[in-house]
């Protein structure tokens, strides 16, 4: 049986949050065999710095095969380490993002270069590079369906068909920042409809509608390995009319307390949902509040906020009405951008520490440079004022690490002093990842066969992991969904048996011999000549109970779909097809045949006893009497033949022709092999059991003759005379001819009748005609004055028939009760 290999091997993100990379390699043993590569995201991880930010690439062990990258976002985790793949390694395949992805992720990964270098003047990558990564990336709509040939990157449009087998892949929303993709991809489809693998990688997803972003799709196709983010485990997010309030509520009394309040964002995503939510707030208070600032600080604000309004037909319903009526949804009242404010407000004024409560916006979001950390450096040991953390932090930046302390808990800046932390801080999350219980729900949705976690804490993760074998415990083990976690570089190797696909061919692929399915289907062969190479004389035939149903590629356009074909199934070189028996000449070397078996079974019964067991045991018993034809005058008698068939003809059980001898006759097959068992069995049954003797029997009422004693006495006594006779009725009924000896109290057996009819025996008693051939003598001792008890004695040359005519005659006369033995 062929197996294909999917091998998924996490780069980065692999049980914490961080520099998503994944490596997807597909191996099909076809001929010659194929492989296919993918990486799913480059990201670094905003913890660490440098070479040790990046996912651990140096372990692909032949980056110029992998065939493609797919990034699902703009944010550095996901999409920053992409210029080093591509312009400092062996990388040559392509790479793929949707459209608003690619504007977003040039200014951020822009922005992400100046405060690197600016930092420590060792960047991953230059200007210069970024610009050829971002020239050389491919655009990918939503729905759009790309095939991408393998083994062959950078090959153009046509390559595909070329090649042995192909990636096919489409993009689906995914809700978490605008351009957020799911990927679906399809693994092996070149092999046949039936052999493709779907694997689908969540890249980071919310199933929520915010206020600017539509929740993520549900795939109509079900995957058979999911790759799910467990960012936040098992845990559950508060509702987000209770965030919502708990935002504005914090912020409201930091400013209202005189203090200044720092909300670090990035500097799109979760940015422009916490200014719609601040800017109609402070619309709805603006007696009180229109005189406290909130700024937007970011050297991205203005060209972050020209992409969103380039893209805002990709945005939910709400945004798409109000661009309808208000032209741009995103022309805040109260919010200004930094460097576009008046009246001398600037980066250094909001240093000053002597200038009045406001509110500011700044990146990065997980404070560990730029705007945000210098704002923190100065505001954070004012107990005025507060830090409001609404997004997920890592571990290792500084914003875990204060949401983690206490107030009055030391902090180093980033000139290397230690100051005390005495402003608030909250956490407010408006991360747009799914929680535990929408991951869970996602997952049911979906349905896979596996699944792979990633993108999570260790611990949060493992508690994710067990909610969800939780919840399968009811089902079947069979049933269960396999669920790993591996760790960073840990290998998840998952196999899957190649599941076939054939063409109609010859015959069979006219419309007119393709009829809708019966209800009942013979057998199907399927000759398999894999094993045998090219030597189609090799061919290993087995059976399929149910016919094949092609593909529809197979089917010309005018027969109606789920229409069943029966036939031959030929497999050569891993290529099927289905033939009629008609056509097999044709198209190989191979010629049709059949097996026939005959049984010959001891039988001396009566054909009446067999009919009854055989119309007992099934319907529909077809049965056949050919009459002996007369032959010389020196030649016996010949008895007719009877012929039952049984199943539509598919065995057949012949009486007469041989003497003392049933002939079971049928084609090999499955179930004419089952049939034929029970013929055997009901041929050995019917001239063995008391039930063969009352329902074969004809009725008899006896008297018993009155004897008299010697002394004129009356009695109702029976001789043994009279026992006798009545055995020898009723072996009458069961044998072919009995050859009685009263007063012996012997009977012989014979195989036919001198005179073709019972009991006009003429022979002298205890002879058997030279016609008949005697096949056992039962012999009756009676011993008890009055007969009741008798021995019985069966002798013959053949012990098995002796068996059956002593277990026959007891059967006899225990139903007959003339005595017992």
């Amino acid at each position: 049986m062929m197996e294909d290999t999917l091998t998924i091997t996490p780069l980065g993100s692999g049980q914490e949050v961080g520099r998503s990379c994944h490596l997807l390699t597909y191996e099909t043993p076809s001929n010659p065999p194929t492989k296919c590569t993918l990486l799913l995201d480059c990201g670094i991880h905003p913890g660490h710095s440098g070479m040790n930010a990046l996912p651990f690439l140096d372990d692909v062990p032949d980056m110029a095969a992998v065939d493609a990258v797919l990034v699902t976002h703009c944010h550095l985790d996901h999409a920053a380490g992409l210029p080093y793949l591509t312009e400092r390694t062996g990388f040559r395949g392509r790479v793929y993002m949707t459209p608003p992805t690619r504007s977003i992720a040039g200014l951020l990964l822009g922005d992400y270069l100046k405060l690197t270098t600016t930092e420590d003047g060792n960047a991953l990558y230059t200007e210069a590079e970024l610009r050829a990564c971002m020239d050389r990336v491919e655009l990918v709509d939503f729905h759009q369906v790309i095939v991408l040939p393998c083994g062959a990157p950078g090959g153009g449009p046509g390559a595909a068909a070329s090649a042995p087998t192909s990636i096919k892949f489409w993009a689906l929303n995914a809700g978490h920042v605008l351009g957020a993709a799911m990927f679906m991809i399809e693994l092996g489809g070149s092999l046949g409809a039936s052999s493709s693998r779907h694997v689908l990688y969540t890249g980071d997803y919310s199933t929520e509608d915010d206020r600017h972003l539509s929740a993520a799709e549900v795939p109509n196709v079900r995957p058979d390995v999911l790759i799910a983010e467990a960012t936040y485990g098992a845990q559950v997010h508060r509702s987000r009319v209770e965030r919502e309030t708990m935002f504005t509520g914090t912020v409201d009394r930091v400013v209202s307390g005189g203090g200044k309040c720092l909300v670090p964002v990035f500097a799109l995503g979760r940015a422009q949902e916490l200014l719609l939510i601040l800017d109609e707030y402070w619309e709805n208070n603006a007696g009180r509040l229109k005189e406290i600032p909130v700024y937007y600080a970011s050297r991205l604000a203005s060209r972050a906020l020209r992409v969103y309004r380039t893209y805002i037909n990709m945005m939910n319903a709400r945004i798409r009405n109000a661009m309808d009526i208000t032209s741009n949804p995103f022309a805040f009242k109260h919010i200004k951008n930094l460097k576009s404010a008046d009246h001398g407000d600037s980066a250094e004024s909001l240093l000053d520490e002597k200038s009045g409560p406001c509110v500011v916006f700044a990146s990065p979001g997980m404070l560990q440079s730029g705007m945000s950390r210098k704002l923190f450096d100065r505001w954070c040991t004012d107990p005025k004022n507060g830090v409001l953390i609404a997004g997920y932090a890592i571990e290792g930046t500084l914003a875990k690490e204060i949401m983690d302390g206490t107030i009055g808990s030391e902090v180093v800046t980033m000139s290397g002093r230690r100051v005390p932390r005495n402003c608030i801080v909250d956490y407010v999350s408006f991360s747009a990842h799914v929680d535990g219980a929408q991951n869970r729900r996602f997952i049911e949705q979906v349905e896979p066969s596996h699944i792979v976690l990633v993108h999570g804490q260790k611990d949060l993760m493992g508690s994710f992991k067990a909610a969800l074998m939780d919840g399968y415990r009811n089902l079947p083990e069979n049933k269960r969904p396999t669920i790993r976690m591996p760790p960073n570089l840990q290998k998840v190797k998952l196999t899957f048996s190649r599941r076939r696909s054939a063409k109609v061919m010859g015959t069979l692929a006219s419309p007119a011999l393709l009829q809708p399915a019966v209800s009942s289907v013979d057998s199907l062969p399927i000759i398999n000549d894999d094993e045998g190479g090219d030597n189609d004389e090799g061919a290993i035939i087995r059976r399929r109970q149910r016919p094949i149903t092609p593909p529809p590629s197979a089917i010309p356009g005018d027969i109606p779909m789920g229409t069943e074909v029966s036939g031959i199934l030929v497999t050569q070189n891993f290529q099927s097809r289905i033939l009629s028996s008609d056509d097999l000449h044709a198209y190989t070397q191979l010629r049709v045949g059949s097996v026939s078996s005959k049984v010959h079974v001891p039988f001396v019964g009566q054909a009446n006893a067999l009919r009854l067991f055989l119309r007992e045991m099934f319907s529909g018993v077809r049965e056949e009497k050919i009459e002996a034809e007369a032959g010389a005058a020196d030649e016996p008698h010949r008895q007719p033949v009877t012929k039952f068939f049984i199943h539509s003809d598919r065995v057949c059980v012949t009486l007469g022709s041989t003497p003392v001898t049933a002939i079971v006759a049928w084609e090999s097959g499955p179930v004419a092999d089952v049939l034929a068992d029970a013929a055997v069995a009901l041929l050995m049954h019917a001239q063995s059991s008391s039930a063969a003797v009352r329902m074969a029997g004809r009725p008899c009422n006896h008297h018993a003759k009155r004897a008299r004693t010697g002394g004129g006495g009356e009695g109702d006594l029976v001789d043994n005379v009279t026992r006798l006779q009545l055995l020898h009725k009723m072996l009458r009924c069961q044998y072919e001819s009995v050859q009685p000896d009263f007063e012996a109290g012997t009977f012989v057996i014979g195989s036919a009748h001198a005179d073709g009819e019972e009991g006009n025996d003429t022979s002298p008693a205890g002879e058997v005609p030279a016609t008949r051939s005697a096949i056992c003598t039962i012999k009756i001792e009676f011993e008890s004055e009055d007969g009741s008890k008798a021995k019985l004695t069966v002798e013959g040359d053949d012990y098995k028939m002796n068996a059956n005519v002593r277990d026959c005659v007891k059967n006899i006369i225990s139903t007959s009760a003339p005595f017992c033995v």
